[in-house]
């Protein structure tokens, strides 16, 4: 498969018989391959996250799918204007729910922020987008709070724990400090993912760095992302 780096959290991935669109809100999007279904992903409705532009994805030609975080209502598409053939071209998913799509099936995990996290198969393949499931540890927080963070984190990720995962995309954020590398560092020793890509680090790709520093054991399977646009050959 050919992933390509969008921005932030956002990832166009490339299999033989589909194409995968995981939360794209800014940077330029490659041309989408005509002759094989498109399954586009918004994890929930933060704006770092989901932006409505990706419903004119559906020009009415090519075979296309929407699959939303529960957060992101029917309603809301109402009031952004979506065309009703697309609306019902719109999926949405809560943690535990899978569906399945042409080529793919797809499971979503609930997520420690907004909305949900999405396990994807298709063609042998499995990838894991995270959207905000993550171990989020913020200084100054109650320590209960902090905890209760862990608990949870662990808790809603525990279908992954074993699970041979191709590709994750796992938040690597910055802003957390050294605590940013929690997440990550639970899942890359948990569950056997193949190749990890960093996402959510609001342009820092430097952090990638600090964190292998700290867990050289994970450099091999760390996909380090350095611009928007930039395309992974696995």
């Amino acid at each position: 498969m050919t992933v390509t780096f969008l921005g932030h959290s956002g990832f166009l991935a490339e299999l033989p018989s589909v194409t995968l669109l995981f939360d794209w809100w800014k940077g330029r999007l490659p041309a989408i391959r005509p002759g094989v279904p498109l399954h586009v992903f918004a994890s929930h409705r933060h704006e770092d996250h989901f932006n409505p532009r990706i419903f004119s994805l559906d020009d009415r030609v090519r075979d296309v799918r929407f699959v939303l975080g529960h957060d992101i209502r029917p309603r809301d598409l109402s009031r952004l204007g979506v065309r009703p053939e697309t609306a019902a071209k719109c999926l949405t998913l809560r943690g535990g729910e899978v569906c399945a799509l042409a080529q793919t099936r797809v499971e979503a995990l609930p997520s420690t922020d907004e909305g949900e996290a999405f396990l994807v198969t298709a063609d042998g393949l499995t990838l894991f987008h995270a959207g905000d499931l993550n171990w989020w540890h913020w200084e100054g927080e109650e320590r209960a709070w902090n905890r209760n963070m862990e608990v949870n984190f662990k808790r809603y990720t525990e279908p992954l724990e074993g699970r041979e995962i191709d590709l994750a995309m796992l938040p690597l954020d910055p802003r957390l400090g050294e605590d940013g590398f929690r997440g990550p560092q639970y899942l890359l020793e948990t569950a056997e993912i193949r190749r990890f890509l960093p996402m959510h680090q609001w342009g820092d790709f430097g952090f990638t760095e600090k964190f292998l520093a700290r867990y050289p054991e994970f450099r091999s399977r760390t996909l380090p992302v350095a611009a928007e646009g930039q395309t992974f050959s696995l």
